[in-house]
């Protein structure tokens, strides 16, 4: 299992640095697609490295046992992570859910035209065997045309697929494109998205899989995606997470409620994130300095740092050290 996650950490790497930006697509004025224009665009090594923490488990998970609802009030505010892991990483699927029948459903449209649930259970069937097609004529709630020379490719907002064409092949489907940032699209979904396209290519396997955009009240815009992915036949021992990306762009502003958006510095981005007491107080650490993360010494992720470093400080002297916490154990 180790040396089958190592290769799918170094594909993964691979695919990246090759660019493919198979999950959302963002196209200029004249309908030309972003993705094929910055070649360039690649979610960053600290997000990909991230998003393989959160999914390695070395665990089954019995779906069964779980039968909670996701609250999404819950969702700590936005702190400078891509994503955060909910619900101890373990989706909120029902046993009824589990099957290993490829199929593909996605909700209507809401009144305000926004996306509702999309659900698959993803096999090889279901994957594209040709190249994705212009999806420029889709114009999800809330899109608006907005450049920033501090976004990478200059456009903040993408056509972000709920499920990603690479899984199901669906291309210009209204009911599985939201707006969402350049950030949301590369950092937050598109390592996870992989994740799961490598392990069933590679598998033969299949993976229920669900992404549900939530958005607050009447906005058009959604605060972000619940992604939750679970391999059937290992039981969740290939893929298993449960996770909120949210979207957001540092160094932007965006009205949710419209989708307009202005120029704002970090403080202004990270307003709504609120700075615990508990950052003064002194706790034991353990610094990771290839992933730049720091976990708490009960982490399962402790196990596998090669050279883990235990420190006694405050959570506030170790985030201005350069680290952040982990997705996981949330320190």
């Amino acid at each position: 299992m180790m040396k089958q996650r190592k290769w799918m950490a170094l594909l993964l790497t691979i695919v990246m640095s090759m660019s493919i930006a198979t999950g959302c697509g963002a196209l200029d004025d004249a309908g030309v697609d972003q993705n094929d224009k910055f070649t360039n665009s690649a979610a960053s090594e600290q997000s990909v490295e991230a998003a393989e923490e959160a999914v390695n488990n070395d665990r089954t998970v019995d779906i069964a046992a779980t039968a909670d609802v996701f609250v999404p009030e819950q969702v700590p505010s936005y702190t400078g992570a891509a994503f955060t892991v909910v619900h101890d990483n373990v989706p909120y699927f029902a046993e009824s859910d589990l099957t290993t029948e490829s199929y593909e459903t996605y909700a209507p449209l809401d009144n305000l035209g926004r996306c509702g649930v999309a659900m698959a259970c993803v096999g090889q069937d279901l994957m594209p065997t040709e190249k994705r097609g212009s999806i420029g004529q889709v114009k999800p709630s809330g899109w608006r045309m907005a450049k920033y020379d501090n976004v990478d490719g200059k456009y903040l907002y993408n056509r972000c697929h709920l499920i990603g064409y690479q899984l199901t092949g669906e291309n210009a489907n209204e009911c599985n494109l939201i707006t969402g940032t350049r950030y949301l699209n590369m950092e937050g979904m598109l390592p996870f998205e992989n994740m799961v396209a490598d392990y069933v290519k590679e598998t033969g396997n299949h993976v229920l899989y669900r992404v549900t955009p939530v958005f607050a009240g009447n906005d058009l815009v959604a605060n972000g995606v619940l992604m939750e992915a679970y391999s059937v036949e290992d039981k969740g021992e290939g893929i298993c997470y449960c996770v909120y990306a949210y979207n957001v762009q540092p160094g932007i502003g965006i009205d949710y409620a419209t989708g307009e958006s202005h120029l704002a510095d970090e403080s202004a981005v990270m307003e709504n994130a609120s700075v615990d007491a508990s950052d003064a107080e002194v706790h034991e650490y353990v610094l990771n300095d290839n992933t730049m993360k720091f976990h708490t010494p009960e982490c399962s992720s402790v196990k596998k740092m090669k050279n883990p470093q235990y420190v006694t400080t405050t959570r506030e002297e170790v985030r201005n050290g350069g680290y952040e916490p982990c997705n996981m154990c949330c320190p």
